[in-house]
């Protein structure tokens, strides 16, 4: 790098979805902690102050190292609370400036952050929107989660018309287009598919491809419905660490096919230094590579 050239702000990576149990912040975790292995600065952003979860994992995540006195990369890990502000316009200026502040401080001294939105519509999670460089809503494979991002005829499953949080979604794109020029690159991530072939399958499929092209979004696959992410979350752990430092957790065929998941969705990310970081872990047959340095 030059003496005299800027440093790259961070790629802000949002998981966004208003609906509940969508497993946004099990995606969120294996993201952040699938880039830390890969070598890169990463800080992680828990805006759901009510349920918390990312902020639990990366406590459970501490405690065992603590345990077994063994490292673990970890992120710098920040929670920001709502506002405890009585007016609105004061609470949402609060947030807007706490959240606005946090992201100045850290998107030059890391490669990547990564922001767990809570599974609600409220003022900070729109801002969190706003700032994404990649958006990506987690949702189950199910016309009952479809409506989150539009309605389709019961009959000919024609789509009618983008939803609530779509709307939403394009609004903070526009948002961001007037603050500083950037886009918003928005993913869909197909979460609990099922391994067989249905009708609702298909449907759901042809469904989501004519909206993506609609309302503008790309789509991925995301996580199977498996019992081994649950099982790690207690322990701090994702199916990467499961490869890598955790040699006292047998590793099963029901591992093997969820790191290729994960392994799937840091490529469905498209964003250039990931995909040449995962090349050589590939092509080894190995999970993302630990000793890297960030460049």
């Amino acid at each position: 790098m030059s003496p005299f050239a800027l440093p790259k702000p961070a790629h802000i990576i949002t998981l966004g979805n208003e609906k509940g149990g969508s497993g946004k912040s099990t995606v969120a975790m294996h993201i952040a902690v699938g880039l830390l292995r890969l070598g890169f600065r990463v800080a992680t952003i828990d805006l759901d102050s009510r349920q918390g979860t990312l902020t639990r994992y990366f406590y459970h995540r501490n405690k065992r190292v603590m345990k077994t006195g063994h490292e673990l990369p970890q992120p710098e890990h920040h929670s920001i609370a709502k506002s405890k502000f009585d007016s609105q316009s004061e609470a949402n200026a609060d947030e807007a400036w706490r959240l606005g502040e946090l992201i100045g401080r850290l998107r030059f001294d890391h490669d990547f952050i990564v922001m767990d939105t809570p599974g609600t519509d409220n003022f900070l999670s729109r801002e969190a929107h706003s700032y994404a460089d990649t958006l990506i809503t987690p949702m189950n494979d199910s016309f009952v989660d479809f409506v989150l991002l539009g309605s389709m005829d019961p009959e000919t499953r024609r789509v009618i018309r983008s939803s609530i949080y779509a709307d939403m979604v394009n609004e903070q794109r526009r948002r961001r287009e007037l603050r500083d020029g950037g886009t918003i690159d928005w993913i869909v991530l197909r979460n609990r598919l099922s391994p067989l072939q249905s009708r609702n399958k298909k449907d759901m499929e042809e469904a989501l491809f004519a909206l993506a092209e609609k309302i503008g979004f790309r789509i991925a696959g995301g996580f199977a419905e498996r019992v081994v992410y649950r099982e790690l979350f207690l322990q701090g752990l994702t199916m990467i660490d499961t490869f890598e430092d955790s040699g006292d957790i047998p590793v099963s065929m029901s591992h093997i096919a969820a790191r290729q998941e994960v392994r799937q969705l840091m490529d469905a990310l498209n964003v250039t230094p990931i995909m040449q970081r995962m090349a050589p872990a590939i092509a080894n047959d190995m999970g993302p590579p630990g000793k890297q340095t960030a460049a």
